[in-house]
């Protein structure tokens, strides 16, 4: 069983920073990839970023590259999310997501474990 416990989420400005932290309960070397995956309010839960745990490949939406960047921390058994240059679309509840299986990093569908989520809010 994988736990995945979100913190770090605010209320911030246009243009500033926040860095999302994600807590895995899991020994790491059973994961594939981890992600993080936001719901902007009324919509539908979109990809944001992923990793692949064993070789540090990353991938991101379009709609983040150049202002998001995914790392982890092994010893720590932690997943981090730094958001730059944030626009009041990056509104959303962000979450955290794990998955066992090699796969489509994007495909969200296929991420077995989520955590609770974090609201990051970015006023104008």
């Amino acid at each position: 069983q994988v736990q995945l416990v979100e913190s770090g989420g605010a209320l911030v400005q246009t243009g500033h920073s926040l860095r999302l932290s994600c807590a895995v309960s899991s020994r790491t070397f059973s994961l594939y990839s981890l992600a993080w995956v936001r719901q902007p309010p009324g919509k539908e839960r979109e990809f944001v970023a992923g990793i692949i745990w064993t070789d540090d490949f990353t991938y991101y939406a379009d709609s983040v590259k150049g202002r998001f960047t995914i790392s982890r921390d092994n010893a720590e058994n932690t997943l981090y999310l730094q958001m730059n240059s944030l626009k009041p679309e990056d509104t959303a509840v962000y979450y955290c997501a794990a998955r066992h299986d090699a796969g489509t990093i994007y495909a969200i569908q296929h991420y077995n474990y989520w955590g609770q989520g974090t609201q990051v809010t970015v006023s104008s």
